[in-house]
């Protein structure tokens, strides 16, 4: 019975080897309910992007003919 105890920690410190862990693959990413609504959302965004970019131009365009 003595040597059990012995035994055990003989056989835990066995299983520890030097060898480091192999790295956890991670997951794809799960599709939810809302994924099509941000998409819908930045394109809605990038959309804004392009009309603002076309009312800035189309100022400065007024400005200059104004000079």
């Amino acid at each position: 019975m003595k040597q059990l105890p012995i035994l055990l920690c003989v056989v835990a410190l066995g299983a520890c080897s030097n060898k480091p862990p192999e790295p956890i693959a991670k997951a794809p990413p799960v599709a939810t309910p809302f994924d099509a609504m941000r998409a819908e959302e930045q394109r809605a965004r990038d959309v804004q992007k392009t009309v603002d970019k076309q009312a800035e131009e189309q100022r400065k365009q007024i400005e200059a003919q104004q000079q």
